[in-house]
This record gives structure tokens, sequence and C-alpha cells, in this order.
């Protein structure tokens, strides 16, 4: 099943197309998903959380932890999202 899933994708990934009599290859990056929008406005939305939350009187050490288990691998998914649309245009 691994592998019908696999041949799948590459077969989704790669096609080929003609324009004007000219054959090109079309190719679709299947590194990162399409989603990487939603990433981004979760880690905005926990980081106004946290800094709203942290001049409020319910401050504690718990929902510090919290926070910063969810907001650090957004951190890490956004800093990959930001360095793979670098290297794309580059």
């Amino acid at each position: 099943m691994l592998i019908s899933i696999g041949s799948a994708a590459l077969v989704s990934a790669v096609a080929s197309a003609t324009t004007k009599g000219a054959p090109t290859s079309m190719t679709t990056a299947m590194y990162l998903p399409e989603y990487g929008v939603l990433a981004v406005f979760a880690v905005v939305m926990l980081l106004c959380a946290k800094l709203m939350l942290s001049a409020s009187t319910k401050w504690n050490n718990t929902i510090k932890c919290s926070l910063d288990m969810s907001i650090i691998p957004l951190l890490i998914s956004f800093t990959a999202i930001v360095v793979y649309k670098i290297i794309t245009i580059i």
C-alpha cells in the first residue's frame, strides 16, 4: 500500500505539458504543506495570547509552559517555511 501511495504521489508530482508544440516539464513541490498559512496564523495568535496573558493576574508558570510548548514547534515550522520560500526564490 505504501508503494502505491508513493507511486501515486510521484505521478501527481511530475506531469508533462505541451505549449505551442514545445514540450515542457511541470513539477510541483511536495516538501511543505500548502497549509503553512494556518501555522503562521496559529503562531501569531498564540504569541498574542501569551503577551496578553502575561500582563494579567492569571499568569502562572503552568500557562507559560503550555503556551511555550505550543509556540516553539510552530516557530520551527515558521522558520522552515520562510527558509523554503527564500530558497525557491533564489
